[in-house]
């Protein structure tokens, strides 16, 4: 069976809609976090919450469950052994449950004495924000299991084809902390409680019934058996997972740094320092978070079939595209982050000083937007190689020197100097997967890459610096109030945006001749 020609591209339109839409959502979501509890005690205590969580679900390649699952399920469809599908995936479910629900349980036990290790020392944070943070990590741990046992049932999905359900996963889950946050804090106090029992709600209807039901209509049953620890299918899942539970990458881990080196700061740092994350992610998710979650399948396919030119190209053609609009991206943030912060963000209890901070932030990470895309594309296509080991171990190579490169960038610039850190880091991560790449396969379909780089940097810095000077000569340097921000962020984008697409049409860029003709 061969992939429809476009495959990728129409795949990848499909997921940037669904991850466009959650990622709105994420935005109201931030906006309702930040009106609700601000730039305060309880905003940093609901973001410190999720790192325990997190990591457990790394510690089960929950995050990765797509990636390590689709190359079995892919070979047994190559063969046209559906049966046999079905059979690996019910050999995974049951002891990957079993495992999820264990580890949770520890993890709730274990949560006082880790949070206080985090962030005990140092005075980072006092007995009472240590307890609430304990407190709200208990709350929120059964999303976990929402969230890698519905990984299952979305590589089902994925590994046929299908993207549209999916997709709903973070939609719903977004919608249930805005709701929960909504009535959580209808009293006017600002407490957290809400939007984490939103979050959980929503991991257990979007991540994991729905998904359920989508995996059924793709021919997959639930059946309750005793877990099978000796199947050959869970044994292939656990060789190509271990090295994703073993080595916990920067990009896993750059978050939870983060967050850590950014509780010795003043209150509200760490929900700061992260709403400028999640900014960033937006961008990210629908680019380069697209680009290779739809391509995955579609390589592990081309792999499996023993097309590997074909797989080259396809990948080669895809990274291109990912760093060309990355570069339009990178240009947009450093244009108008500060009006758009302040017009997204700065209602209710959430300060100016907040917004000052953030938008700073903001500029910071979105240094590292094409990294994120180069990392994404290159790391699944070893992926699909069953070559799991080496971007884990690059990954984890880098989260060594990150730790003092965080802490040297929190020194040096503050909170913005932890995102500018950061970026540096999921760079540097980036790069060395396309120095690995080029060793243990080739640089057959990678010409050119320098020069489109280039090209997409000149873009970047030229419309970068026309979209600011707009902006800045409108607002006059200083947080705006509304409509004026309005206006900078209208006007600077759009400037941004033709600078961009102009300067890379003029030194010759593929990508954006190639728009220029569909328009």
């Amino acid at each position: 069976m061969r992939w429809p020609t476009g495959g990728i591209a129409r795949a990848a339109s499909v997921v940037a809609i669904g991850i466009l839409v959650s990622r709105i959502l994420g935005f109201t979501r931030n906006v309702v976090l930040a009106n609700r509890l601000g730039d305060s005690p309880a905003a940093d205590a609901y973001e410190a919450a999720f790192i325990i969580p997190d990591f457990l679900n790394y510690l089960l390649a929950g995050g990765f469950l797509a990636i390590t699952f689709i190359p079995i399920l892919s070979r047994y469809r190559a063969r046209g052994d559906d049966a046999g599908a079905r059979t690996a995936f019910n050999a995974v479910l049951g002891p990957v449950a079993l495992l999820i629900i264990g580890l949770t349980v520890a993890a709730a036990l274990a949560a006082d004495l880790v949070v206080g290790w985090l962030f005990g020392s140092g005075d980072r944070l006092d007995a009472t924000q240590l307890a609430e943070v304990a407190r709200l990590t208990r709350l929120v741990l059964p999303a976990q299991v929402f969230f890698v046992l519905g990984g299952l049932f979305t590589a089902v999905q994925y590994a046929h084809g299908r993207f549209l359900v999916p997709t709903l996963a973070p939609i719903i889950y977004n919608l249930g902390i805005i709701v929960g946050g909504v009535v959580g804090t209808s009293s006017g106090e600002a407490s957290a409680t809400g939007f984490i029992v939103g979050a959980v709600a929503g991991a257990s209807i979007g991540n994991f019934a729905v998904q359920w039901w989508g995996a059924a209509r793709a021919g997959f049953r639930v059946r309750m058996t005793v877990p099978d620890f000796r199947h050959p299918a869970f044994r292939e899942y656990l060789v190509l997972a271990f090295p994703l539970m073993l080595g916990q990458s920067i990009v896993v881990l750059d978050e939870s740094i983060g967050k850590v080196v950014a509780a010795a700061a003043s209150d509200g740092s760490i929900f700061g320092l992260n709403l400028a994350r999640r900014v960033n992610m937006l961008p990210v998710g629908v680019i380069a978070q697209a680009a290779g979650v739809a391509a995955f399948p579609f390589l592990a396919r081309l792999v499996a079939e023993g097309r590997g030119a074909e797989m080259r190209e396809s990948m080669g053609r895809t990274i291109r595209t990912v760093l060309f609009a990355s570069g339009g991206a990178v240009a947009a943030v450093v244009a108008v982050s500060l009006p758009a912060v302040r017009v997204a963000f700065q209602h209710g209890a959430f300060s100016e000083n907040g917004t000052v901070l953030v938008a700073a932030a903001l500029v910071g990470y979105s240094l590292g937007i094409p990294a994120w895309g180069i990392h994404q594309l290159f790391a699944r296509s070893f992926y699909a190689h069953r070559q799991m080991w080496v971007p884990v171990i690059a990954g984890t190579a880098w989260v060594l020197p990150a730790i003092p490169l965080y802490f040297l960038g929190f020194r040096i610039g503050g909170i913005p100097g932890i995102a500018v850190a950061a970026s540096f880091a999921v760079t540097g991560h980036a790069l060395t997967l396309w120095l690995l790449w080029r060793r243990f396969h080739s640089g057959e379909g990678l010409e050119g890459m320098v020069r489109t780089v280039g090209q997409v940097m000149l873009g970047t810095l030229v419309a970068g610096a026309a979209g600011w000077l707009t902006a800045t000569a409108i607002t006059g340097g200083q947080v705006p109030g509304m409509s004026t921000g309005v206006l900078a962020t209208l006007a600077g984008g759009v400037v941004a945006a033709v600078a961009y697409l102009a300067t890379t049409y003029a030194v010759g860029s593929a990508e954006a001749r190639s728009v220029v003709r569909r328009r």
